[in-house]
């Protein structure tokens, strides 16, 4: 399914304003990442990154859960769609659905999440859920992982992670803004090293 040259495709998915979605799509652009980017799969059509990334030349689907009879198939869906585009993998990013995921699908699928896991993931960890719950624990450190996804919220292997430092006067949304600016570097990164690993 990889593109004439070589270069594997992938499926964006997005739930939110699109900011690493965008972010991998330039690192494609700019080849520090070895792939190109052919979908992305919104779960609302109010996510402010459907129209960023429309803006960009890629083509969004937009699939509500609410049309979904459960889980599982909107899953299907999901994954249907980007099966169907040709993509080899799927990024999640900033996507705040749970995916029932099928065997060949495995290994597939990668996530970033916004704190240190395994400590701070599960369900309801996300977004400024993380960072709250960061400073309410008294830990010294915070910041993002990437890792595989399965069919448990953030529990995948993990395959990277940056850490930065809590800061005595920090707020939810500065330390939200630090942990942000690690993850626009940990995810290319981490991605163009996943594509070395499957070639």
């Amino acid at each position: 399914m990889s593109s004439p040259l070589g270069k594997k495709k992938f499926a964006l998915f997005i739930s939110g304003g699109g900011g690493n979605a965008l972010n991998l799509v330039r690192a494609c652009r700019e080849g520090r990442i070895p792939a190109e980017p052919i979908l992305v799969v919104a779960s609302k059509e109010a996510a402010p990154g459907v129209l960023k990334l429309r803006k960009e030349g890629l083509l969004v689907v937009v699939l509500d859960p609410r049309d979904g009879a459960s889980e599982e198939a909107y899953s299907r869906a999901c994954l249907g769609a980007a099966e169907a585009a040709g993509a080899d993998f799927i990024a999640l990013a900033g996507w705040l659905r749970k995916l029932a995921i099928p065997a060949e699908w495995e290994g597939r699928i990668l996530n970033i999440h916004p704190g240190l896991l395994p400590r701070f993931g599960g369900p309801g960890m996300y977004g400024m859920h993380v960072h709250r719950a960061v400073l309410a624990s008294g830990e010294k450190e915070s910041g993002c992982t990437v890792h595989l996804v399965d069919n448990e919220f953030d529990h995948g292997r993990k395959l990277a992670e940056s850490r930065v430092p809590v800061l005595p006067d920090d707020s939810p949304e500065s330390l939200q803004q630090r942990v942000y600016a690690t993850e626009m570097e940990l995810y290319p990164r981490a991605m163009a090293e996943y594509l070395s690993r499957i070639r």
